[in-house]
């Protein structure tokens, strides 16, 4: 047993990606963009996280490499700090605290000593300023920035909103109709201004901003989808621009190739746009990127593209706009109207994703598994179209069927489909097998699978439960017809209602025999082979939000949460009400694999977490104030090994891991071991190299070795457990950084010793295995060879046991006394 430890919530997925603009390292091996709090480096080879970068207090708002230093990460805070990395190692170099809040973070080649940030205005209410940092070079890791002189005024808040111009001569910045260019050099504001709308009714407010990198030009976005390119700004009056346009909404953001040659823009259409030369005509598309593009990066060398896209998504594209590689994270769903639903076969959540999808999230590796196109229809990004949403789904026991529920309403018609999926072994992927159309009159409330074995599908049913007063059995039936494409389809097989109330929510018990259907205040019992009505509990006031039986040794309990604050516990066995608590639950989650059963509440803007069993009206566990957003969802998903619990009052941990889903889109749940310890640099280095991709000499050497350590596993069992033993040393030392190393007169005998194999006493038979094998190369007769071995191994084992020593012949008198042996006495025989 571990030391007891207290629960602790962390985030565990759902924070943006998108949050500023990524950048790729000097060398375009790493891709490192923020993620919450955090900020996360991503191989650009193998998308797999390298590193995560650990110590804001606050969400982290910007990333740039030090123009001095490449091995260097600048980023900025809510925290009101900057913080300076060493990202190859994960090393935080130093931390400046500049005292407000940071919204932006720029860095300039020309600036030694400084980085801009864009801060709150004081005393001033949603007004920002650009200001110039100076970054003090005191000793001591936690030093303040506090010096700092303001550059521009009345900026707006995002980053995509001020640019920087070529080798920062000139600093451009746009908010609402107004742009404004400052100089450096010359100290000097020259402001332009648009009408709000332009003859032909377009939106001409500025969205973002980029400078080109050669010469004196600015690219401005535009609300109508327009792009205009500034020239001449250094006068007032005097300037020009001209004007391209693709975008049928407004541009999101815009970024100029490494030489300035191109222009990359991005939108809501998904769809990344190549301008050449500046030429209307000269354009090229990389389409179907999923969702709309927040930012555009660009590595130093030109060769990698980067778009981040509001759906939690990273792309990584070749210069040719080739796609190279996906990094997805939890996506970003308009509205999450499925709730937390486990896959049992891969333990992942799965979750509304793209319009009309299912996502199959990977809670270990934090990444998207796989996307199911549920509805299989394209999705038209324009504000104000009813189209076909996904709002329910339900797995069977094993994962071998899963249900989903889509809808779309548009006044006053509601279309509703009701699809069954099977998973096929062969594809390993689910395959439509039956489609209902309006398998409700109104909007489907519950649907939920019998919980039973499924190696029959005789033993399958699904229950839904509408606004229409009613709910229905659905059953497999068996096609008996030839010619039909699938044996199995799924038919209604009863149908249900209670005083024509609306049915609510729906759950079977344990070993499938009850099924509990709640209608408004009222919760009615059937039983599942006949469906006869057993009994029925009320609790006035209030409808019955959520219901769910008890497990295990709680099994004869029916749980009931209302939406006027009550929790209610009754007993199958007397029909009667067990207990009841005063509890705005918003959230009832059981257990699959134990008797507990979580609560989630909400009041005064809380959320409170409380654990009981049924059996057992005081909580195991209360948890309050989980967080400062509702929770909507919850789910339990199984450990695939129970986990070590200190403490008596987390037990209920030791099986399953609760996680809950908040309504700003973030998975967070809840751990009982400490804050995780910072790596050695050698084992994080080692992290690094094993994500990068084997090529095909280590191949062959790792199966050369393989064959090598096969061939004779006695002569080299000594040797290889030595190295083994002395490989992390070793490592150590190589991956060590070289400032922080000591002399190479110090370190030589260090390696060079670790790399002996100690002398060691050798046994009599290894001594006579030695004389066997010296005997072999100078002796030509192997069966006489044998034989003298043998006669010497027997004069040395009986003096071993005494402890005396043998007398060795010299290498000379051996040889003498081989030839004598050799000598033909067969003449004597005659006498």
């Amino acid at each position: 047993m571990v030391a007891a430890a207290a629960l602790r919530v962390v985030c565990c997925g759902g924070s943006p990606l998108h949050g500023a603009r990524a950048v790729f390292s000097a060398d375009a091996r790493y891709l490192l963009c923020t993620s919450g709090d955090f900020v996360k480096v991503y191989s650009a080879a193998t998308e797999e996280l390298v590193r995560v970068l650990r110590g804001h207090g606050g969400l982290v708002t910007g990333v740039r490499l030090n123009p001095h230093n490449r091995l260097q990460l600048y980023s900025s805070s809510l925290d009101g700090s900057i913080k300076l990395w060493d990202f190859t190692d994960g090393i935080l170099i130093k931390t400046f605290t500049v005292g407000y809040k940071l919204l932006a973070l720029y860095a300039l080649a020309s600036c030694e000593d400084s980085v801009f940030a864009i801060i709150p205005k004081r005393g001033g209410r949603d007004t920002f300023q650009l200001v110039s940092v100076k970054l003090t070079k005191t000793a001591g890791q936690d030093v303040e920035a506090k010096e700092f002189s303001v550059v521009l005024e009345g900026v707006d808040a995002s980053p995509k909103c001020t640019a920087f111009g070529r080798e920062g001569e000139y600093v451009a910045s746009v908010k609402n109709f107004h742009l404004q260019v400052y100089f450096f050099k010359r100290k000097q504001l020259n402001r332009f201004s648009l009408r709000a709308t332009n003859a032909k009714g377009g939106n001409n407010l500025f969205t973002c901003v980029a400078c080109h990198p050669k010469e004196d030009c600015i690219a401005t976005g535009h609300g109508d989808g327009k792009i205009r390119l500034w020239r001449n700004f250094y006068h007032n009056k005097e300037y020009v621009f001209s004007t391209l346009h693709w975008h049928h909404d407004r541009v999101m953001d815009l970024c100029f190739s490494i030489e300035g040659t191109s222009l990359l823009s991005g939108g809501v259409e998904a769809v990344l746009v190549q301008w050449h030369s500046g030429s209307d005509c000269k354009k090229d598309f990389l389409p179907r990127l999923g969702s709309a593009i927040e930012y555009i990066s660009v590595s130093s060398d030109g060769t990698l593209y980067c778009t981040l896209h509001t759906d939690n998504r990273i792309t990584i594209i070749n210069s040719n706009l080739r796609f190279s590689k996906s990094i997805q994270g939890l996506i970003k769903a308009r509205d999450v109207k499925t709730g937390l639903v486990v896959d049992p076969r891969t333990k992942a959540l799965v979750l509304n994703g793209e319009p009309g999808h299912l996502q199959f999230y990977c809670l270990q590796s934090d990444k998207q598994l796989y996307s199911l196109d549920i509805v299989q229809q394209e999705y038209i990004q324009q504000a104000g179209l009813n189209q076909t949403d996904l709002v329910k789904v339900a797995f069977s026991a094993q994962g071998k069927w899963l249900a989903t529920v889509e809808e779309r309403e548009e006044e006053p018609d509601l279309e509703l489909h009701l699809k069954l999926w099977f998973f096929d072994e062969e594809t390993q992927s689910f395959k439509l097998n039956t489609q209902i159309s309006m398998p409700h009159d109104d909007h489907i409330t519950a649907m939920c699978f019998r919980d039973m074995d499924e190696l029959e599908d005789d033993s399958l049913i699904l229950v839904t439960a509408g606004k229409d007063c009613l709910f229905k059995v659905w059953v497999i039936l068996e096609d008996t017809d030839p010619e039909a494409q699938q044996s199995l389809s799924w038919s209604c097989d009863f149908v249900g209602s209670y005083h024509n109330y609306q049915a609510t929510n729906c759950c079977f018990s344990e070993d499938g025999s009850l099924l509990a259907v709640s209608f408004e205040e009222t919760v009615t019992v059937w039983d599942s082979s006949t469906w006869d009505l057993k009994c029925t509990f009320c609790h006035p006031p209030g409808k019955i939000r959520d219901i769910s039986f008890g497990r295990l040794t709680c099994s004869k309990y029916l749980i009931g949460a209302t939406d006027h604050g009550f929790l209610c516990c009754w007993n199958l066995l007397s029909c009667a009400l067990e207990w009841s608590a005063h509890l705005n639950v918003v959230v009832l989650q059981p257990d699959p694999l134990s008797e507990h059963i979580a609560a989630v509440s909400w009041l005064s803007k809380e959320s409170s977490l409380f654990v009981f069993k049924p059996n057992e009206p005081r909580p195991i566990c209360i948890q309050r104030n989980l967080c400062k957003e509702r929770i909507q969802f919850a789910a339990f998903v199984p450990r695939d090994v129970p986990e070590t619990i200190g403490s008596e009052k987390y037990l209920w941990l030791r099986r399953s891991q609760l996680y809950f889903f908040t309504d700003t889109q973030e998975l967070m749940t809840f751990s009982t071991k400490p804050p995780e310890e910072r790596l050695t640099v050698s084992s994080k280095q080692l992290a690094v190299e094993e994500s990068l991709p084997v090529t095909p000499f280590s191949l062959l050497l790792g199966k050369h070795r393989h064959q090598q350590s096969q061939g004779d596993i006695d002569l080299t069992k000594v040797v290889r457990n030595r190295h083994e033993q002395d490989s992390p040393a070793v490592k150590e030392l190589l991956h060590t950084p070289a400032h922080v190393l000591p002399s190479a007169s110090f370190l030589c005998p260090i390696f060079i010793n670790s790399l002996l194999i100690s002398k060691e006493k050798k046994s009599a038979e290894e001594v006579a295995d030695e004389v066997e094998m010296e005997s072999e190369e100078a002796e030509e007769d192997s069966d006489e060879e044998k034989d003298v071995t043998e006669m010497e191994q027997e004069n040395i084992k009986p003096m071993d046991l005494f402890g005396e020593i043998t007398c060795k012949l010299s290498k000379a008198e051996e040889k003498e006394l081989r030839k004598v042996r050799k000598m033909d006495y067969s003449w004597i025989s005659a006498f």
